[in-house]
């Protein structure tokens, strides 16, 4: 079995016992307008029958406003999600972390967050978010942690901080246009068991299908926004987190965990859109 094949499973192991879901469903926007909110909790609740277990939301998303979409969405379903919160950096001090944290599970309305993130990095030093992580857990309102938009410095940087070897994942924006984590940050982030997150797989619904793109949608009998979701998935440490709101739409990007890409069709992807061949600047928009 080739590489790329061998890592297609729907479960990531990362460092410190942390099994998560390789695909999962994304919320920012949800939760703006009261006019939509039925249909982002049919979303996220179809995505659920689809096998997409994992949530991904946060506090900034509409003011906590995603996170109630999410509470309602995964009412009597709880057990069934790998759901995931994010702080945002202004509120990351150690008390300001753990107050942030008892909000997003009032409007989650659920005593655990699975996976809790710093959104990105701000005024408020390393030491004293972690220290607040580490709180959480002790106190059983969060089971992992981990960060997001860090490039690679900053990785390093919080690998060097106590309890920086506790940080299990980097949600980062992530796309075949988009791929400058290429880099340094994903092969890094592999070598330490750190999970890869990718968030705007699909440029928010504007990514370029290319003649490659297109190529292997037919060759795999999917939609060609289910590549492109696939190659965010095709390493071991790597996940991804596409939002839908359109039935359509999540279908297509559940057909990615059927789509094992091959050596070949990773190459044919990468003609068209090529690795980065230096350094760039860590992408957040």
């Amino acid at each position: 079995m080739n590489e790329a094949r061998r890592y297609h499973n729907r479960i990531i192991e990362t460092r410190g016992g942390c099994a998560m879901p390789r695909l999962g469903l994304g919320t920012w926007r949800m939760g703006e307008k009261a006019s939509e909110r039925k249909a982002e909790v049919a979303a996220l609740g179809l995505g659920l029958d689809l096998g997409l277990t994992l949530i991904d939301t946060a506090e900034m998303y509409a003011e906590g406003g995603a996170e109630e979409v999410v509470g309602e969405a995964i009412k009597n379903r709880r057990d069934e999600v790998f759901l995931i919160s994010k702080v945002l950096p202004e509120n990351a001090s150690r008390k300001g972390t753990i107050e942030a944290c008892e909000r997003s599970l009032r409007h989650l309305k659920t005593g655990r967050i699975d996976l809790y993130l710093l959104h990105w990095q701000g005024a408020h030093p390393l030491r004293a978010t972690l220290d607040a992580f580490e709180q959480l857990v002790d106190d059983g309102k969060i089971r992992f942690y981990g960060v997001s938009n860090f490039d690679l410095a900053a990785m390093k940087g919080l690998a060097r901080k106590p309890n920086g070897a506790n940080v299990v994942s980097n949600q980062v924006l992530y796309s075949l246009t988009r791929r400058g984590v290429d880099y340094d940050v994903v092969p890094w982030c592999a070598g330490q068991k750190i999970s890869v997150m990718a968030y705007c797989p699909l440029d928010q619904g504007s990514l370029k299908e290319k003649g490659a793109l297109k190529t292997l949608a037919r060759r795999h009998d999917v939609a060609p926004a289910t590549i492109a979701i696939a190659w965010t998935m095709r390493q071991a440490h790597l996940c991804s987190i596409p939002k839908a709101t359109n039935p359509d739409h999540v279908r297509a990007n559940a057909a990615a965990l059927s789509v094992a890409l091959s050596e070949d069709d990773l190459a044919e992807l990468d003609r068209d859109y090529p690795p980065p061949r230096s350094k760039t600047p860590l992408a957040m928009s």
